[in-house]
């Protein structure tokens, strides 16, 4: 890099730095979103997979009643174990029994305490015998009577509970009072690899379990000394052949560790996903105002060639003043991600989803990264801009500065196809998905991957094309100022149609702002409306009894079932029936699979509910016939990708082991929100989990107010109507959406501010011809009202570009996915709210400019740059 250069570049920041400074802020802008981002994806990842403690670090071998899931290290064993099978063996020093009930954790006051990460509340066993105990008491003592508890650290944190507070436990069959006796940490921290731990006395857990006396889902061992865990565990897996599943203590937790580190990573995929977009935005917006920077400088460019500068030089200096705000924007940025990260913390653990207990994180990645996709982000925004100073000719500094170079169409429209075919690449590829996946939401999310990045090519080949559509609509603004204003009009639609490159830069900005909120909108409002239509066709009772508390992804957490009984037979209700869920692997038939392969493991959610009088509470398509114990009713859905037929028997594994059932008829559950993959009688549902969670009691008669108080002795419960609670069921399914609002609301601010400082920068760029137009004779009103058209051909470019782009992105999802769920039927109070959003955002933006062009002196305007 030449001196001489360097001495130029040194000059342009000390005198343009104004300029220069709305550039740096919106590089800066981009860059604190990427830290941001990366900085919640690696909390995200630390909260979730970053906790190697484990309950089980002091055990060496594990007995599993029954048979367990090699595929979920969590999931209870299907089978029991007597603790006394293995007490009096010589190879073993200790043994402890041990059970999980799955519940919900709440504040005095009834509010839920959110398990850390996407972990759940577990109910565990305190362990007496120190040898096997992993909890290390931080205040208080342990657990001895069975309305007392010891709790992790993170829920003495989450739930601001001390020791001798009382505390409200949730669990399947009844809700109960506690209280804390000791908080403990495992391992040092306050959560383990599950999620948080509850720890009663061993009897009040295996009760809770509905175990029989003496009887375990597992059992911790520790070796006898000298005695090695492999060859104990050789030993037990010999003699308990068929009633257990024996492994190391080591290999369990390396099988947690390995599915916590996946789903870490697929948390951190997502939100990898979501900073794209935060980086496209930036590399959008930066573009813009670099591109508009240079070409306020193209007499300056022109006399550096003029006086011997090569085009390679100029490109040179064009890329050093990028390096040198890449470089500034990366350190204001990264600073200003760890405030960004704490917001969208925030917004995220309002939603469920909690890792506020991760620690802020400083490493080479948190920090590296974002500064240098900043740095590589203005770099690639400059590049266009670095190449078209270099072709700036040496005659154009004696030209006006307002004044565009005539441009040639077709280099943009060669650059337009290629970018557009890369995104009809894309969208190639949902199709191909779509033909090769079986229908579902797992079907449709890849689907809408794969149009999101078909989407953002193709909204950059629509700003390169912009400035063909200046002209057009350019000259129906035109034509409207000259209606209205006069000559005033004229005059607009005249710097208008001169300048289009100016106009596009501006309406590119509006258009990625439009198009990302008017596509959010149509998707989040086709959804809601889906939802709500489905659900109203679905059920048929008028209320719904329904937790205050949430799980991990958002939707009400399960109830105990004695509110069910509470509610039974109160003055006007008809029916009241508990809906309760669990999930089950299809043994047998396994499906079909590959040749060579073996088929992947199918797990389904199976509901259960009383089938006498089923239809007064739920409508379900198809009309299954009422269940008796055994049988089985498929969603449609699930018997196709299956094979299945009906009266055939199949073989499910459900917490309580194996099951044989048959199969007694198809139907569907067009809400997926009560019954979507399989339905059973209650009989059968305590076959499959005795402890099954119970969603919600469904009540058909009854006011709300009776309902209440037949309720009200049980903390955070609520009754709802129809479409209360299938807004409030249906946000585990729409989670993933409501995760992009926070993303977008922070990208559309980002493109705002970028058309703010585009129509501020190409304001100022025509600082001279402002001031001679005032020399001959126009008012102050009269150059606002020119600045003031000129937006409007702004509003209407990016308005129109910006929801049609919408539009189509929303038909393409809906023919590439077919889910009804995505519709392109567009509300009416859309299109006009968003023309006045954009209106009132670009009249503001403007404002400021139009003043200071209006107030520019004469003899400024005379001056010589």
């Amino acid at each position: 890099m030449g001196n001489p250069l360097w001495l130029i570049a040194r000059r342009t920041f000390a005198e343009g730095w104004l300029r220069l400074t709305a550039t740096l802020l919106a590089a800066l802008g981009s860059i604190a979103l990427i830290a941001g981002s990366l900085q919640f994806a690696l909390r995200a990842q630390e909260a979730v997979s970053g906790s190697d403690a484990s309950e089980y670090a002091r055990a060496d071998v594990l007995v599993q009643g029954g048979t367990a899931d090699p595929d979920d290290p969590y999931a209870p064993p299907d089978g029991r174990i007597r603790l006394d099978r293995v007490t009096s063996r010589p190879d073993v020093a200790a043994a402890a029994g041990d059970a999980t009930v799955t519940v919900t954790a709440a504040r005095p006051g009834g509010q839920a305490i959110t398990a850390a990460a996407e972990g759940r509340t577990l109910l565990r066993p305190w362990v007496p015998d120190p040898r096997l105990n992993p909890y290390r008491l931080e205040a208080g003592r342990a657990p001895a009577a069975d309305d007392e508890v010891a709790v992790v650290g993170h829920v003495s944190r989450a739930g601001e509970l001390r020791v001798g507070d009382t505390m409200t436990l949730t669990l399947p069959h009844r809700t109960r009072q506690v209280r804390i006796t000791g908080i403990v940490s495992v391992q040092g921290r306050g959560a383990v690899a599950a999620g948080d731990l509850v720890l009663a006395p061993p009897e009040t857990v295996r009760r809770a379990a509905m175990l029989p006396e003496g009887t375990w889902q597992s059992l911790w061992l520790k070796a006898a000394p000298g005695v090695p865990a492999d060859r104990l565990r050789a030993n037990l897996a010999r003699d308990l052949r068929g009633a257990a599943t024996v492994r190391t203590a080591a290999a369990v937790r390396q099988a947690q560790r390995a599915a916590a580190a996946g789903e870490g990573a697929s948390v951190a995929g997502v939100v990898g996903m979501l900073a794209a977009v935060a980086i496209f935005v930036g590399l959008f917006v930066v573009a813009n105002t670099f591109g508009t920077l240079v070409r306020q400088r193209t007499r300056q460019l022109a006399l550096l060639g003029a006086i011997g500068a090569t085009p390679r030089q100029i490109g040179r200096l064009i890329r050093l003043e990028a390096l040198a705000l890449g470089a500034i924007a990366a350190v204001g940025g990264v600073a200003a991600g760890f405030p960004v990260a704490e917001l969208i913390i925030g917004l995220f653990a309002r939603d469920g989803f909690d890792v506020s207990a991760s620690a802020p994180q400083y490493g080479w990645v948190a920090l590296t990264l974002p500064a240098a996709a900043g740095i590589l982000v203005t770099q690639a925004a400059a590049w266009r801009a670095a190449h078209r100073a270099a072709g700036v000719s040496p005659v154009q500094a004696l030209r006006s500065s307002v004044t565009e170079p005539r441009e040639r169409r077709w280099p943009r429209l060669l650059s337009a196809s290629l970018i557009l075919a890369g995104a009809c690449a894309w969208y190639a590829v949902a199709v191909a998905v779509r033909a090769s996946e079986p229908p579902g939401p797992d079907r449709t999310f890849v689907v809408a991957l794969m149009i999101l990045f078909g989407s953002l090519l193709a909204v950059t080949g629509l700003a390169v094309l912009t400035p063909f559509f200046v002209g057009p609509l350019g000259g129906l603004v035109g034509r409207a100022g000259t209606l209205v204003s006069g000559e005033t009009g004229r005059l607009a639609h005249a710097t208008i149609t001169r300048s289009p490159r100016r106009v596009s830069a501006a309406a590119s900005s509006l258009m990625l702002g439009v198009a990302l909120v008017a596509s959010v909108v149509l998707v989040t409002v086709s959804v809601q409306d889906r939802f709500r239509e489905a659900g109203r066709q679905v059920m048929a009772a008028e209320h719904v009894i329904a937790s205050t508390a949430r799980t991990a992804e958002g939707a009400p957490a399960p109830l105990a079932r004695e509110v069910a009984a509470m509610v039974t037979g109160r003055p006007g209700v008809s029916r009241a029936a508990a809906l309760t869920r669990t999930e089950v692997r299809l043994v047998s038939p396994a499906g079909p699979a590959e040749p060579e392969e073996a088929a992947e493991p199918f797990r389904f959610l199976v509901s259960g509910i009383e089938q006498d009088g089923l239809r007064d509470v739920l409508r379900l398509g198809g009309r299954p016939p009422a269940l008796r114990t055994g049988q089985i009713a498929l969603s449609s859905a699930v018997l196709r990708e299956r094979g299945l037929r009906r009266g055939q028997d199949v073989v499910v594994r459900g917490p309580q082991g194996r099951v044989t059932l048959t199969v007694a008829g198809a139907y569907h559950d067009p809400s997926h929100l009560f019954a979507d993959q399989a339905l059973v009688a209650p009989a059968t549902m305590d076959l499959l989990d005795a402890n099954a969670a119970t969603q919600a009691v469904l009540v058909r008669g009854g006011s709300p107010e009776r309902l209440a108080r037949a309720v009200s002795g049980v903390p955070g419960v609520r009754v709802l109507g129809r479409d209360a609670y299938v807004e409030a069921a249906s946000r585990s399914l729409t989670r993933a959406l409501r995760a992009t609002h926070t993303f977008v609301g922070m990208a559309l601010l980002l493109a705002l501010f970028g058309m703010a400082t585009t129509v501020s920068m190409g304001v100022a760029e025509r600082g001279r011809e402002f001031g001679l137009l005032g020399a001959v004779g126009a008012t102050m009103g009269q150059i606002r009202s020119v600045v003031r058209w000129e937006a409007a051909a702004v509003v209407a470019l990016g308005t129109v570009l910006g929801l049609g782009f919408a539009m189509g992105t929303l038909a393409l999802l809906h023919v590439t996915s077919g889910s009804s769920y995505l519709r392109p039927e567009p509300p009416w109070w859309l299109f006009p709210l968003v023309v006045a959003g954009a209106a009132v955002a670009t009249l503001a933006t403007s404002t400021l400019p139009a003043r200071r062009a209006a107030s520019v002196p004469v003899l400024e305007a005379a001056k010589a740059e």
